[in-house]
């Protein structure tokens, strides 16, 4: 599989550092760049990509509408100098949050879970026959966003709201982690802590009072230890 991308940064420099980064993988390919996010839009009218690294803080249009005024949106990988934006952009559905300077292994992380979504989506489009178990979660005022069970990782609670971790993206929601628990099936998600519920098929290993899921150690709190050794190690 080859992605194709756009780089979009008012900043010619870091659009080389990107330009730099992508020359050492293989199967990614830059169609274009572009310094000015209103001339991306216009480009995106008549032209398809895989993917978009894309800049916040851009004089005309930031990053955020850039993203808000798309018709079609391929995965987007933001690259920016400053984090406080993060649960803004979980909210548009981006693929990846990237703080400048942007470390080679942290870019080539967010690559990879591109190369992963586009698998999946593939993957998504052969098997349109079977059916997979799906709910819908509230994005925003208006939008209903339909996602399947089977990609789901990690749901977190924070406070009044819920953050939902899946193969290929996160989303913040207004929820409670013990109504959004109680909607899943038993049989493939646990709760493991007051703050977390876990794919149980998705832990890669388990260490004392911990699982650990794509490289991230969740605790297993106190109360939970028993029901969780329980069903996940019989």
């Amino acid at each position: 599989m080859n992605i194709n991308c756009l780089i979009i940064d008012d900043e010619p420099l870091a659009i080389n550092v990107i330009k730099s980064f992508i020359k050492e993988i293989d199967n990614i390919t830059i169609i274009n760049t572009f310094t000015s996010p209103v001339d991306a839009l216009k480009y995106l009218k008549e032209h398809t990509v895989d993917l978009i690294f894309l800049d916040i803080n851009m004089p005309l249009l930031n990053g955020l509408d850039f993203i808000r005024n798309l018709e079609t949106k391929p995965l987007i990988i933001i690259t920016t100098a400053y984090d406080e934006y993060a649960i803004k952009t979980y909210e548009l559905e981006v693929l990846d949050y990237l703080v400048k300077p942007i470390p080679f292994p942290r870019f080539m992380k967010a690559v990879n879970r591109a190369f992963k979504a586009l698998d999946t989506a593939k993957a998504e489009d052969t098997s349109k026959t079977i059916k997979r178990p799906f709910t819908f979660i509230k994005v925003d005022k208006k939008k209903m966003k339909k996602i399947y069970l089977d990609e789901i990782l990690v749901i977190e609670s924070l406070r009044d709201y819920l953050k939902i971790t899946t193969q290929t993206n996160k989303y913040i929601i207004h929820s409670t982690l013990s109504n959004f628990t109680s909607l899943l099936p038993e049989s493939n998600f646990i709760r493991i802590h007051r703050s977390f519920t876990i794919a149980i098929d998705k832990i890669d290993s388990v260490e004392g009072n911990s699982v650990e899921i794509e490289g991230i150690r969740y605790v297993i709190g106190r109360s939970y230890v028993e029901n969780v050794k329980k069903n996940i190690l019989g």
